[in-house]
């Protein structure tokens, strides 16, 4: 009788598209799922009870469809170099599988892993899944890693894509093994006060199937920039966890170009595979440039100066900043671990580029309510909005007056997420002047008890941008 193999499910919430498992089922007919609760990484400063709440539901139904196999996924509790390599002795597994993370700590639990399942003289096996392409296969002719979007793009897309791989059949349980009922929120140490989506391979493929059958991918590059439309995916927090493959998603974009009828929607097509582009971009910026896990890019810019005012970052974290583009955002973040990608970069150019606060602190905030949250996406993203990142151009100010003007041009997203000034006019709800204190629209709003424009925007981008000089003088790139 063949001997059973381990398989370790870490950000791979999914029996579809699964590489790990397509592998373990290659080799034995009998494959243990197991997930590990790692006190390390949960008790992370900068996790989000909302990311630990989607876990336990994607793991919830992701015991349900392997029980509906037959086959019990068992959990454990402890540091997952102790816990593998105990249950795999205990199995007399033949080997273990896993899908490969590519956060830093990730990396190191990998290596740490593996070396004793090796002392133990258990086989490991680890595949790369999180990816269309891995770090090490899109570079320069010259064999260097890309650090510009724009050339690993073209690179990148130009690379044949892999197809997702079939659930495996016939497997076969072991039957000496149950499953126990998950952990609950609290057992693990956490409270969640958001509203997060629901979670599972089952409602990854649905949103899948309604953004791209429902053919609202051709309207994505317009509708993805009005954060009152419903015009994105809603997939970060399934890629996020792997309640869904990407090469799924790949190829789902695959069958929709039959459809293609205009420029438009061409274009949309593009653009959105252009940002799952900027995700594997990131990835590959981390694993080749790991300082940029605290520090800049750019190294010269951990030298810009940061007024980091305690009370101007509260201010800014509870949405009560008196700019309402900017604090509806906020509000959108701490109510349901999510916000639109148009008002993340409204927020983060408002942080690091009116208050003058270090990004650090901005990104730390956001993993730390983000559903979504991805050390590599978050990192780039807030590097890109505070000029220190990748990013050839840097430096870009965004006016939340023009972008809420432009954006919310009818103040429904504003209304939302600000029921205090719902019942304002459009005008009053939109405006931020250069009079602040003398403004009627700031009358309007004082009446509804919410509070004045903390800082003149027009002053702090001057000032902002006198710093950002200051070091520019100095500019180089990263080691």
């Amino acid at each position: 009788m063949t001997s059973p193999v381990l398989l370790w499910h870490r950000r791979d919430l999914r029996l579809a598209d699964n590489t790990a498992l397509h592998a373990a089922a290659q080799r034995s007919s009998q494959v243990v799922p197991v997930f590990v609760f790692d006190p390390q990484v949960l008790q992370r400063a900068d996790m989000a009870p909302a990311r630990v709440a989607f876990l336990l539901q994607a793991l919830q139904e992701l015991q349900e469809r392997y029980a509906q196999m037959g086959i019990p996924l068992l959990w454990r509790r402890g540091d997952p170099l102790a816990e593998l390599r105990q249950l795999a002795t205990e199995l007399g597994a033949q080997a273990v599988f896993w899908n490969e993370d590519l956060d830093p700590l990730a990396r190191q639990q990998e290596s740490r892993v593996r070396a004793s399942l090796t002392a133990a003289g258990i086989p490991s096996f680890s595949y790369q899944d999180m990816l269309l392409h891995g770090p090490g296969e899109v570079l320069t002719q010259a064999g260097d890693p890309y650090s510009v979007f724009t050339p690993f793009w073209r690179r990148w897309s130009s690379l044949p894509k892999p197809d997702p791989f079939p659930i495996p059949k016939d497997l076969q349980p072991v039957s000496s093994l149950q499953a126990q009922p998950l952990p609950s929120l609290a057992d693990l140490g956490f409270v969640c006060e958001q509203r997060i989506p629901a979670a599972g391979e089952s409602v990854a493929q649905g949103l899948l199937e309604d953004f791209c059958q429902g053919l609202r991918i051709f309207d994505y590059e317009r509708a993805r920039n009005f954060p009152a439309e419903q015009g994105t995916s809603l997939l970060s927090p399934h890629l996020c966890w792997g309640t869904i493959g990407i090469r799924q998603v790949w190829q789902a974009t695959r069958e929709v170009e039959a459809e293609v009828r205009s420029e438009e929607a061409e274009s949309s097509l593009k653009t959105w595979r252009q940002e799952l582009c900027w995700r594997e971009f990131y990835k590959h910026v981390l694993v080749h440039w790991p300082h940029v896990e605290s520090g800049a890019y750019r190294r010269a810019f951990d030298a810009l100066e940061w007024d980091n005012r305690q009370d101007w970052f509260q201010a800014w974290c509870a949405g009560q900043t008196g700019y309402p583009i900017v604090d509806a955002a906020m509000r959108q973040l701490n109510e349901t671990g999510w916000m639109h990608n148009r008002c993340r970069m409204i927020v983060a150019s408002f942080l690091t580029k009116d208050l003058l606060i270090d990004w650090r602190w901005g990104e730390r905030y956001f993993m730390q309510k983000l559903v979504d949250g991805d050390l590599a996406a978050n990192n780039g993203g807030w590097q890109w909005s505070a000029g220190v990142g990748t990013d050839p151009r840097p430096l870009r100010i965004f006016n939340p007056a023009t972008q809420a003007a432009r954006y919310d041009p009818e103040g429904e997203y504003i209304r939302r997420y600000l029921p205090e000034l719902a019942g304002l006019d459009t005008p009053a709800l939109l405006w931020v002047g250069d009079d602040p204190k003398g403004s009627w629209a700031l009358q309007e709003r004082r009446r509804c008890g919410y509070p004045d424009p903390i800082v003149d925007h027009k002053v702090q981008q001057q000032e902002f941008k006198r710093r950002y000089q200051a070091v520019q003088q100095g500019r180089s790139q990263p080691d």
